[in-house]
């Protein structure tokens, strides 16, 4: 199975790819991991090399492929077997982008990157209140049939479990 996960910031995209890559056993990549290298701070691959990573993942037999991006990577929505627009409402993403700063800061809790007040800031006013889950709708309306858009993890897990059960049944039927 092939997931897509698309979300602002702060929306789950992360945790619920990994609750599902846990579930399932399918392997998950953050696309923020794909752009940029974590051996250094604030270093970005090159294009060449984004687009080399991201195409190594496609050809996966399954991924769970997470993140913001929408625009340079519609293959995923084409081969992705399930899309899962992540949209709750936007208090609750402040709430996860402050609690995410405030944990990483002190170290309760590991991140990709060094968390600074400067970054906090585009967080919530650039990629949270500003993420334009409109336009992700559209970009990905050719796939509506495998498109849901919620508002909590645990509808993503709902979903995709009744997708498994209507597939087991067709095939007992059609045995």
């Amino acid at each position: 199975m092939k997931i897509r996960i698309v979300g602002s910031c702060g929306s789950g995209k992360s945790t619920l790819a990994r609750k599902l890559s846990r579930e399932y056993g399918i392997p998950y990549f953050e696309i923020d991991n794909m752009i940029w290298n974590r051996e250094y701070e604030g270093v970005r691959y090159s294009q060449a090399e984004r687009d080399e990573r991201f195409k190594d993942t496609l050809e996966m037999k399954t991924w769970i492929m997470e993140g913001v991006q929408f625009d340079w990577t519609t293959e995923s929505f084409e081969q992705a077997d399930v899309i899962l627009i992540l949209n709750p409402s936007v208090i609750i993403r402040d709430y996860r982008i402050v609690k995410r700063f405030v944990l990483s800061r002190t170290g309760f809790q590991q991140w990709n990157y060094k968390q600074s007040v400067k970054n906090l800031c585009k967080m919530m006013i650039e990629w949270n209140h500003g993420y334009d889950v409109a336009k992700v709708i559209e970009v990905t309306n050719p796939y509506a049939n495998k498109r849901r858009i919620i508002k909590r993890s645990d509808e993503a897990l709902d979903y995709i479990n009744s997708l498994k059960s209507l597939r087991m049944n067709l095939l007992l039927e059609f045995r």
